[in-house]
């Protein structure tokens, strides 16, 4: 067995399971590629947060490398051990005082960065031969940062790149913020049709839910609830808006439309299928726009019952929701004729997603069967999106939260 491979700390410090796995590793990774040393430092200062450092370590950290005469880390300069005076380090540390200068020391040895040679009476020195070279050496080891080069670049480009989709997450939801806030006020100044007090209320509630400084997972998921909500406003103004031209135009063919009503987030069901059929088949055909696809952690905040019908009680993937799907609709008694078509013409991601918000109000709907068929020759015709299901159920679960099995 070898020995000095693991190295216990003088006095009262005492010696943890933790360090003796962080030491083992170093040893067994064996000798490494020299590195610059600075280009290790810039990629702990990246990752301090990982490792739960301070900007004060990050300092303590530079100093301690400063002490070390190459600017290359190498196993054949001899130890990668550095062993200034706690003095030393005080005054290339900017004057830091002596009991913060010891607790982001331990707070580097903690994390697996730099280790202790304690010398036999705790100082830091090194024997000498005659000729000048150092024999042995007693204080900080550097050798973890050398074994970790290649561990801590990689994840520095993985915190690099969290922070960039961080960032551009944040930008999108001030964008949508501020289209929403704009598009409310402009509905209400000019007296557009529509219930726009509940549809403010709405997004002030989304907004109370962003804490002065929120993660990236409730940007995510403000912002996919702050798209819905634009998209939902979006599609109500233009129902309003598409009229007035067709009015223009109808009224130098002396034809008029008369309703111009926006439909409500609950007013989706059909009245009878074969009346809506009887409808639908005055309207002329026009090729309708694909259907826009929802985040799926959004589709199951808005619809989370469906989960109930998986055999694990979670739903992973569209995949699951699919599955989950299938069963629904038997149970609903939707024909698989209808599934197929509606499959056929909202794509299968979102003709799962159209069963899931029907499961949600099952018990309003008289027939589940005809009302899939609605909504997919509604979808066929380009005047129907999942948003408004999505957004309605979202509302009646009180913004996503889950209900209780």
């Amino acid at each position: 067995m070898q020995t000095g491979r693991i190295a216990t700390p003088h006095g009262r410090r005492p010696m943890t399971l933790a360090l003796v796995r962080g030491q083992l590793e170093t040893a067994d990774r064996g000798s490494s590629k020299a590195v610059n040393k600075w280009k290790v430092f810039n990629d702990i200062g990246e990752t301090k947060e990982v490792f739960g450092l301070q900007d004060r370590s990050i300092t303590v950290l530079q100093a301690l490398l400063s002490f070390y005469p190459s600017d290359e880390l190498s196993d054949e300069s001899g130890g990668l051990i550095v062993f200034p005076s706690n003095n030393q380090l005080t005054l290339r540390a900017h004057g830091i005082a002596g009991t913060t200068l010891r607790r982001h020391l331990a707070s580097l040895v903690d994390a697996g960065l730099i280790e202790r040679r304690d010398s036999p009476n705790g100082k830091r020195y090194a024997h000498r031969s005659r000729g000048g070279e150092i024999e042995a050496a007693f204080g900080f080891s550097l050798a973890p940062l050398l074994a970790r080069a290649t561990e801590l670049a990689n994840l520095a480009q993985q915190v690099a790149a969290e922070r960039l989709r961080f960032k551009r997450a944040k930008e999108a939801l001030s964008l949508c913020r501020r289209d929403v806030r704009k598009l409310i006020s402009a509905a209400m100044e000019e007296g557009a049709d529509g219930d726009w007090a509940t549809i403010e209320a709405m997004f002030i509630g989304l907004l109370d839910r962003l804490p002065r400084s929120p993660s990236r997972e409730v940007v995510d998921t403000v912002l996919d609830e702050m798209e819905l909500l634009r998209e939902e406003i979006i599609n109500r103004l233009e129902i309003q808006v598409k009229p007035e031209k067709t009015d223009v135009n109808d009224d130098h063919d002396g034809r008029h439309i008369q309703n111009s009503k926006p439909e409500s987030f609950h007013e989706l069901e059909p009245r009878s299928e074969k009346e809506q059929g009887e409808m639908l088949s005055e309207k002329p055909k026009r090729i309708a726009e694909p259907l826009k696809a929802f985040p799926l952690p959004l589709v199951l905040r808005a619809c989370p019952q469906i989960a109930h019908y998986t055999s694990g009680g979670r739903i992973e993937s569209w995949r699951d929701l699919m599955a989950a799907a299938v069963v629904i609709r038997s149970m609903l008694g939707v024909s698989p004729s209808a599934y197929q078509e509606a499959c056929e013409v909202m794509g299968p991601e979102n003709a799962a997603v159209a069963i899931a918000c029907i499961l949600e109000r099952a018990e309003h709907i008289k027939s589940a069967g005809g009302y899939l068929r609605d909504l997919t020759r509604k979808a066929e015709l380009g005047e129907f999106g999942l948003g408004p299901m999505l957004m309605a159920a979202l509302r009646a679960n009180g913004g996503g939260e889950k209900r209780s099995a």
